[in-house]
């Protein structure tokens, strides 16, 4: 898994896809409008995708998922105009969709099938190191690429990659699953993820944690011109930002042993960290470039926890399902987010971190509300005596 997501990450094209829509000549709204047809998609394939890899496989969903992505590629490539970059988007945010859940739920279960369901948070940590890390050669590879072919050499290479991707993924162990062979319907499945997710009391606090916890991911996308204000010169910002990268790889390789932190110890990690964001988007000084590398590591350390702390509490058959609407979730309070950090910038930002972090001890708290929310080995007794009734 943790050599899937490396490969999987290593693509080219992110780093240069916007500059061949304007080498294009497409205007920014079109750009715009482009980036909306994307997330739209992504919004509504999230959960009915999730629903797929709980009914059928998981790692079908992901080699699936590098196949559309390179289709949405290739259409780029073939067809460059909006209609072209239209359609490739469409199949790159279904390909996204069916990643996403599919993911977490082949490894949560594929390490409890082994009796090592204790160490998720320590793996899963690993596995999104290697999807930060993986920005680096690529970016690297997209410079070279960019001088010896242009945008057709970025583009085809990507491709490549997705596919390879996409074979690493077929070869993936997939654990048994009787649940997902047992005669439920596609649409069964569906409602009883969503049902799960909606109404079970341990899961819903922990869902809203990932979910929120989760939008601030797009702060990344916002580091280029923190760093820009500050006055880094243009032609350092992506040596800048790499710095950033390997504060959050490291956070992410950490997430294990954050995991062993008791909630309200996480919820102070997580609350140091808004603090450095704050200080730094308030100092506006190109020191603050540690701060915020720093705010990326406890941060991700955080996310992996409170990943690993929803896996705990979702039942097999649903996994996928709900972990899909934790991520629509994200999706939605990305929005927040990006009007959060148009109004007030990284300062404000800090200040919403902050309430999170205070009340992620009360999120994480189990027996939430009276839960009593099936675990792991639970779950699977109460599956197991279903189908022998079913037999008997």
């Amino acid at each position: 898994m943790v050599a899937w997501a490396l490969l999987a990450d290593v693509v080219p094209l992110y780093s240069l896809y916007a500059l061949l829509f304007t080498a294009t000549g497409l205007s920014v709204a079109e750009v715009s409008a482009l980036f909306a047809i994307w997330s739209a998609v992504a919004v509504l394939a999230e959960v009915p995708t999730g629903a797929f890899a709980d009914r059928f496989s998981r790692r079908s969903c992901l080699a699936a998922a590098g196949v559309l992505q390179a289709a949405g590629f290739a259409v780029w490539m073939l067809l460059p105009g909006f209609a072209g970059f239209a359609l490739g988007f469409v199949l790159w945010g279904l390909g996204g969709s069916l990643d996403s859940g599919a993911k977490e739920a082949l490894l949560y279960d594929g390490l409890d099938a082994v009796g090592a369901a204790e160490h998720y948070a320590r793996v899963a940590g690993w596995v999104a190191a290697m999807e930060l890390v993986a920005q680096l050669p690529a970016a690297f590879a997209a410079m070279w690429l960019f001088v010896a072919g242009g945008f057709p050499l970025v583009g085809w290479v990507s491709v490549g990659t997705c596919l390879v991707a996409a074979g690493v993924a077929v070869t993936l162990p997939e654990p048994p699953r009787g649940d997902a062979a047992d005669g439920t319907g596609y649409f069964t499945t569906l409602r009883t993820g969503v049902v799960a997710a909606a109404r079970t009391p341990g899961v819903r606090p922990v869902l809203l944690a990932a979910a929120v916890l989760g939008a601030y991911d797009a702060v990344e996308e916002y580091f280029p011109l923190l760093l820009a204000d500050w006055g880094i010169p243009a032609a350092t910002i992506p040596l800048a930002t790499v710095v950033i990268v390997i504060g959050g790889t490291a956070g992410a390789v950490l997430g294990g042993a954050a995991g062993r932190l008791p909630a309200w110890a996480l919820g102070t990690v997580l609350a140091a960290a808004m603090v450095l964001l704050g200080a730094a988007g308030i100092g506006g000084h190109p020191a603050g470039l540690v701060a915020v590398a720093a705010f990326y590591c406890g941060y991700r350390a955080a996310l992996v926890v409170v990943d690993a702390r929803l896996q705990e509490r979702i039942p097999s058959a649903t996994r996928a399902t709900v972990t899909s609407v934790a991520a629509l979730g994200t999706q939605l309070a990305t929005f927040a987010v990006y009007a959060a950090w148009a109004t007030g910038g990284a300062a404000l930002l800090a200040v919403g971190g902050l309430l999170i972090a205070v009340a992620l001890p009360v999120l994480l708290r189990r027996g939430v509300a009276g839960s009593g929310a099936p675990g792991i080995a639970a779950t699977r007794r109460s599956e197991e005596g279903a189908r022998a009734r079913r037999d008997a």
